[in-house]
């Protein structure tokens, strides 16, 4: 399978790990990219001794890329795209800021940057500013999200009929049929988030691991739009969200209640109640906990079968 997504990031399959906090480390980009997809670390949650860490031992642990995903609103930014070059990171995914500051600063070192949008607006000036690739990720996708709700169905078409730079889906992604879906839809590769939480490499607590397995439709919802919008799963914190809801609370009194760590109280260190449990609509789907190559493998297998249908439907008009 070769196409734009397989040549800029020299990988065997257009599917890119997704970098989310607290879920992964370098376990998880190495098994990734050994699959032959593109795995990425998740800068967000790391310190950047930490993350000069990761990049080291993903490197013992694989010889294929990997990338870095970097949020741009890190408080230790520079330091951040300063350990990037110095560890020779050839490719970061950056989200969470404006695309300008940081794309051609990594491009002159030989740096491939794709940006991470939720609308067409802003592929469009992640295009501007010269990324070399945008992820567009739909509304049903897990952690923080979109302010407008477009879902990936719509939302992917839409970029493609305004972007010339390769285009990558996400949000609610985890099967080959969905893949082919995105494909066919515009997309020139996907990147998948939730699927990879439940995997064996993870670094997500174990308990987190088994909520994402046991969650059924309706399992999660999109709040805290006034701060910064997320999917959470709905437990007890959630629940104190929807509480304080109903008094009209101003944004401080909504960042009182959130404090500080939640989401790595819940899904690192594994408190279920009064953690921040961020997953996406997908989970529904997700119903075991298995090794990478394992899930690479499944995606394939049925991206191919969902082709194969397809076309002995015949479906013709």
């Amino acid at each position: 399978m070769t196409n734009s997504i397989t040549k800029l990031f020299n990988i065997k399959y257009p599917i890119i790990q997704a970098g989310m906090i607290w879920n992964s480390g370098w376990r998880l980009a190495s098994a990734s990219s050994n699959s032959g997809i593109l795995g990425l670390i998740g800068a967000g949650s790391m310190y950047p001794n930490v993350l000069r860490e990761h990049i080291q031992k993903c490197k013992k642990a694989t010889d294929k890329p990997f990338g870095v995903n970097v949020p741009l609103l890190y408080p230790n930014i520079e330091e951040i795209m300063d350990i990037i070059v110095e560890e020779d990171v050839k490719i970061v995914f950056t989200s969470a800021g404006n695309p300008k500051t940081w794309t051609k600063w990594l491009q002159d070192k030989g740096i491939t940057v794709v940006h991470v949008v939720s609308s067409v607006k802003f592929a469009l000036k992640a295009q501007d500013a010269g990324v070399d690739a945008v992820v567009a990720e739909g509304f049903e996708a897990g952690g923080h999200n979109g302010r407008d709700e477009t879902t990936t169905l719509t939302l992917i078409p839409m970029v493609r009929e305004q972007i010339e730079i390769p285009l990558i889906a996400a949000g609610g992604i985890a099967t080959g049929k969905a893949m082919l879906a995105c494909m066919i839809l515009g997309a020139d590769g996907v990147q998948v988030g939730s699927r990879f939480v439940a995997s064996e490499e993870s670094s997500a607590h174990q308990a987190f691991k088994e909520v994402v397995v046991d969650a059924k439709e309706g399992a999660t919802q999109l709040t805290l739009k006034e701060l910064a919008p997320v999917r959470l799963i709905k437990n007890k914190f959630y629940n104190e969200i929807q509480e304080l809801y109903k008094t009209a609370p101003t944004p401080e009194q909504l960042k009182e209640l959130l404090g500080r760590a939640r989401a790595k109280r819940g899904m690192f260190e594994g408190d279920l109640d009064d953690g921040e449990l961020e997953i996406g609509q997908i989970a529904g789907l997700i119903h075991d906990i298995k090794p990478v190559a394992e899930i690479v493998g499944t995606m394939l297998s049925e991206y191919n079968d969902a082709i194969k249908d397809i076309n002995s439907k015949n479906f013709s008009f």
